[in-house]
């Protein structure tokens, strides 16, 4: 009995896959070390880790996400009845340094030459995330719509990502940044947190298209809009990330600490740390 009580709790948090370095380097093991907890990560696509939580064939006590839409999924399901913002971020390029290609993003970051022309090269090797299960993979699909619309290029989407769910071009989210670092891949249009957690170059885009800017909402980021095969039409929603504890939470005190702690001054200097930038809006 007295091995019993000194076992560690365990708590379980969910994910959005690119922040595996902030929370299972950072965030988990500084809350676990306070707390006498053993910490657990789950990082996967942000819809697709909403739908398993749902349907109760994934069990967690504390869900992260990035934009609102996968927390109003467990909402809807009874499963959160809030969130709170804790960062937020935008897209930029990412780039391999070890990619056959790097002079030239590097240069594109000077300005010397159009990232877009780059990422155009027939042999580049573009690494992206699936739109129907991962907001950043949708994410990179209305930045390129509204960098066709910004630049005056029609056929940018097209051009570089082919169809909205190319095969040739998805991969897990949580093995997006591995592959970039490995140069298995030349480049991404992902978020900057996970590049600058990850140590990478990027090519930093305008306001207008990074989707990073809410003042740019109306005017801007609602002109996009894109429908996949099976029919969900894509629209810009704020990259913000958003956390809540699960209303099936075997730890349910723990896990409403942990959300506090992201909020805290040590949770958001860890954010701060791993290239995340401050929460912005309300709660959902």
């Amino acid at each position: 009995m007295t091995a019993l009580a000194q076992t560690p709790s365990v708590i379980r948090i969910a994910y959005a896959g690119s922040m595996g370095v902030v929370m299972d380097n950072a965030a988990g093991p500084a809350f676990a070390k306070t707390h006498h907890a053993t910490y657990q990560g789950i990082g996967q696509g942000s819809y697709a880790l909403a739908r398993l939580l749902a349907a109760h064939q994934l069990q967690a006590d504390v869900f992260v996400t990035i934009t609102p839409g996968p927390m109003q999924v467990l909402k809807q399901a009874g499963l959160v009845t809030s969130a709170v913002p804790v960062a937020s971020t935008q897209m930029v390029v990412i780039y391999s340094p070890h990619s056959r290609f790097a002079a030239d993003f590097a240069a594109a970051s000077r300005g010397e030459k159009k990232w877009y022309d780059v990422l155009s090269e027939k042999s580049l090797r573009l690494g992206r995330t699936d739109p129907a299960v991962d907001p950043q993979g949708a994410n990179m699909l209305l930045t390129l719509q509204l960098a066709a619309d910004y630049y005056h290029q029609p056929d940018l989407l097209k051009t570089i990502a082919g169809a909205p769910q190319n095969p040739t071009q998805i991969f897990t989210e949580p093995s997006l940044m591995s592959r970039l670092e490995a140069g298995q891949i030349d480049a991404a249009i992902g978020y900057l947190s996970a590049a600058q957690s990850h140590h990478l170059p990027t090519i930093v885009l305008p306001d207008e298209i990074n989707l990073g800017n809410p003042d740019m909402q109306k005017p801007w980021y609602d002109r996009a809009s894109i429908t996949l095969d099976n029919g969900k039409t894509l629209r810009v929603q704020p990259l913000v990330f958003y956390a809540g504890a699960l209303g099936n939470a075997q730890q349910p005190a723990l896990a409403r600490d942990f959300v506090s702690f992201l909020q805290s001054a040590e949770g958001q200097a860890l954010f701060r740390e791993h290239g995340y930038s401050p929460p912005r809006g309300n709660g959902l």
